[in-house]
């Protein structure tokens, strides 16, 4: 029978700013077994001072114990999955995402983002939350609807890589920051050490495609995963699926040869789950599938495909 497991974000329990394939695992769990992660999000420069928005105890703690590894995300993890060896898939089904708190943050930077040479000073907003209406509060009067996600989910990397930045996302996954990956959506990594290693964070309430000023509303999230090995599946970089979609992923310095590692991850999809041709492939993207801009602001640029199931098997 399955098990369920979870970590709360502790200073044991999360790395900061970097993926390493010398982490130990938190806890070991069996293929099928689901597991809670909490996270929080930002450095203590983010820290609201309004006594309305909540500041997680387990916040404040991480910010005086743990040293951050450079820049980059507060990460909860990483999680073993007994059985995974490097050549297999991790089949991470996202069965539940919850706010943590009742605030995220937003802040423009200089000399980063979308627009660096627009945008001199930063700014940082604090974005009240309701839980209950499962709104963003935003200052000029308008409730945006939420659709929280984890911006980074990753597995460990290969261990030739050494210690990598959790900002630039990689075959391994991590700051993707695609906002189709939430609750019902499975996610698939290619595994390269024993476990997998799993972790998450880079909580998001909501985001654009784009992510252009650097942020989304950031915030601390609660995430439920049900985690596969999958022996039967070889993959080269993140894939996914929701119930209507299937969706593949290109990453590059270069939006253009983002867009191509995409689309030729999707050619390959439509192989594997169809009979058609590689030509019939190209020619169903080209009439039924979307290139979408997740990020472009991670160093390395991100586009996803989403092609309809529909289109695909009727």
């Amino acid at each position: 029978m399955a098990s369920h497991h979870e970590l709360h974000p502790s200073p044991d329990t999360v790395h900061w700013a970097f993926f390493d394939a010398t982490l130990k695992p938190l806890i070991e769990i069996e293929s099928g077994d689901t597991v809670t992660l909490h996270t929080v999000s930002g450095g203590r420069d983010i820290l609201p001072t309004d006594d309305a928005l909540e500041i997680l105890p387990a916040h404040l703690d991480i910010h005086e114990n743990v040293e951050p590894g450079g820049a980059g995300h507060i990460m909860t993890g990483p999680v073993a999955v007994r059985g995974a060896k490097p050549g297999d898939v991790l089949e991470i089904r996202i069965k539940d995402v919850q706010l943590g708190t009742n605030w995220g943050w937003n802040r423009i930077r200089p000399l980063s983002g979308a627009l660096p040479e627009d945008f001199h000073e930063t700014r940082l907003l604090h974005i009240p939350l309701d839980k209950d209406k499962m709104v963003a509060n935003l200052p000029w009067g308008v409730d945006l609807p939420l659709k929280p996600f984890f911006g980074v989910m990753g597995v460990a990397p290969p261990p030739e890589w050494g210690r990598i930045t959790s900002i630039i996302p990689r075959s391994h996954g991590g700051n993707l920051d695609n906002k189709e990956l939430g609750a019902g959506c499975t996610l698939y990594l290619p595994v390269f050490n024993e476990g997998g290693l799993f972790s998450a964070g880079d909580g998001h309430a909501v985001q654009g495609d784009g992510e252009v000023c650097v942020t989304a509303v950031e915030t601390c999230l609660s995430g439920t995963f049900e985690i596969h090995v999958r022996k039967d599946m070889k993959l080269t970089m993140p894939r996914a699926e929701t119930d209507t979609h299937y969706i593949t992923h290109g990453i590059d310095g270069l939006l253009d040869n983002a867009a191509k590692q995409a689309l030729r991850e999707m050619i390959v999809l439509i192989q594997e789950k169809s009979n058609l041709s590689k030509e019939d492939a190209y020619t169903l993207c080209s009439i039924a599938a979307d290139l979408r801009v997740s990020q472009i602001v991670n160093v390395h640029k991100g586009i996803h495909v989403m092609l309809a199931k529909s289109a695909l098997h009727g």
